[in-house]
């Protein structure tokens, strides 16, 4: 990936909605050289959608929470059956595999500190494999939403 395929990524974070156009004048390249860079981006899976940037709270989520989750006994069977189970509760925004003291952290979006309980007890504390959980209530997030490649290890 060379600079303008990297200033083409750092212009679809900040706006994906931008015309072709747009994005090659910005750029100073040709409409046609631009479309081209972003097609074969895209092929090469480094651009691998277009999303919408949605407010929980607009979506009666307003409370959020990270839950920390161990899992027994720990085979490839549980972690999978594990991980596809909880991945499709609406509750859940996120499912990350850990390495270290935790299996599992899962990012959720509730109602309300009630709801949140609910999905505790009813969802995660009845499951037979799951050998302990700890839950972070969200306060704020910050994001970065326009990332950059990092230097190759020297």
């Amino acid at each position: 990936m060379d600079e303008l395929d990297a200033e083409i990524i750092r212009l679809l974070q900040t706006d994906a909605r931008r015309s072709n156009r747009e994005l090659a004048r910005l750029l100073g390249i040709a409409p046609s050289t631009c479309l081209e860079r972003v097609r074969a981006l895209t092929r090469r899976g480094v651009i691998r959608g277009y999303h919408a940037d949605i407010d929980h709270a607009a979506l009666n989520r307003g409370v959020q929470a990270m839950v920390s989750v161990q899992v027994r006994p720990l085979s490839r069977t549980v972690i999978d059956s594990f991980k596809d189970s909880v991945s499709a509760l609406p509750q859940v925004l996120s499912v990350f595999v850990l390495a270290g003291g935790d299996d599992f952290l899962l990012h959720v979006a509730v109602q309300d500190l009630d709801h949140l309980h609910g999905f505790l007890l009813d969802r995660l504390s009845q499951r037979r494999e799951i050998a302990g959980f700890r839950t972070s209530v969200i306060f704020q997030q910050v994001r970065n939403p326009v990332l950059s490649r990092l230097p190759d290890p020297a």
